[in-house]
């Protein structure tokens, strides 16, 4: 797909999420050992008046914060405070490595510290996004079951929003994954929905690509069946990619009416510009000139919306390609970029 390239790259020990048309380039966010009291302070970019109206959690230690912190302390104060546009509004949590429980207790403790709640990613699955820059998971279902237990169990009760594996329905759907994994990938993604909604207050949105990638809904039907789209609150759509906020409803509302009404949630990390023009294979890796999107909110307007999420980690690389580093890695020059040009600015 535009290579979704997520947190989780062939270094797992990184944070990583993209195909022509639609793969994931991971969002690296490793944030084991990490404070995580909340940030609800106001600020000079008047960006945390929007991150405090929001139900999900602000990291306090994330990459972008870090770096606001930096370029404060190097004199770069206009720099800093248009990255707060990242730094102050929630994004979603993708552990690192084999084991996810530092990662996850980290992050919902801090969101129950703030009443508020942690959006997760679950991106893991065996034979991952096709080789490409993302490339990885775990080694066997076997491992990836013991996985998903662990990252089910370090939630406890706290209340969390899970995406789970990025870009493993669309590579289906689009031939990529090999036909022979077919039958595991199913049983996996079911396994996993049922392990995760066992915890009190888990929600389960099992991802389904982007319009730019798979064009007609109708092709996702049968996969999301199979994988049990049934038993998960619902879909999620455009992870690491720039497809518009009107193209990306549209597209879950006809989705929805196929798969039974299932809600579904957005990313809208870094579609405020929309796509990159043109009919390029690579538009979905690091494209020049994007901007943030529609800041994370689950007062969408939209019955059928359940949220709009930054779920790609803004400033998080797509992989090697324009000059960017690793899936996952942070890059405060494109991070900087997306913040200037962001849908409101």
């Amino acid at each position: 797909m535009h290579r979704l390239l997520r947190t989780f790259t062939a270094l797992t020990a990184l944070t990583a999420l993209g195909l022509t048309a639609g793969c994931s380039s991971g969002s690296g966010s490793g944030s084991a050992g990490r404070e995580t009291a909340a940030v609800e302070s106001g600020s000079p970019s008047g960006s945390s008046k929007k991150a405090a109206q929001s139900a999900f959690w602000v990291d306090p230690e994330s990459a972008a914060a870090r770096q606001v912190k930096q370029w404060e302390r190097e004199g770069r104060t206009q720099d800093a405070d248009a990255l707060k546009r990242i730094s102050e509004q929630p994004m979603a949590v993708w552990p690192a490595g084999d084991d996810p429980a530092p990662d996850i207790q980290a992050a919902v403790g801090g969101a129950a510290r703030s009443d508020r709640t942690a959006v997760l990613v679950a991106y893991n699955i065996p034979h991952r996004d096709c080789g490409q820059h993302s490339a990885g998971g775990a080694h066997s279902a076997d491992f990836y079951r013991q996985w998903i237990d662990r990252f089910a169990g370090a939630i406890g009760d706290k209340q969390a929003l899970v995406i789970l594996e990025p870009d493993a329905i669309a590579h289906i759907a689009d031939g990529c994954t090999p036909a022979e994994y077919h039958t595991e990938r199913y049983q996996l993604l079911s396994d996993a929905i049922q392990r995760l909604k066992r915890q009190p207050q888990v929600k389960v949105y099992l991802d389904a690509g982007n319009p730019g990638w798979i064009s007609q809904p109708d092709k996702l039907a049968e996969p999301l069946e199979q994988a049990g789209i049934d038993r998960a609150d619902g879909f999620s759509l455009n992870v690491s990619n720039f497809q518009s906020d009107e193209t990306i409803k549209s597209y879950g509302r006809t989705l929805s009416g196929i798969v039974g009404g299932k809600h579904f949630v957005m990313d809208t990390s870094r579609n405020g510009k929309g796509p990159l023009a043109g009919d390029r294979a690579d538009a979905w890796c690091n494209p020049p000139g994007r901007g943030l999107g529609t800041p994370p909110t689950d007062k969408t307007g939209d019955a059928l919306l359940d949220a709009v999420l930054w779920i790609k980690r803004p400033g998080d690389s797509d992989g090697p390609c324009r000059g960017g580093p690793a899936a996952g890695q942070w890059w405060p020059d494109y991070a900087l970029g997306l913040a200037r040009n962001a849908k409101d600015t």
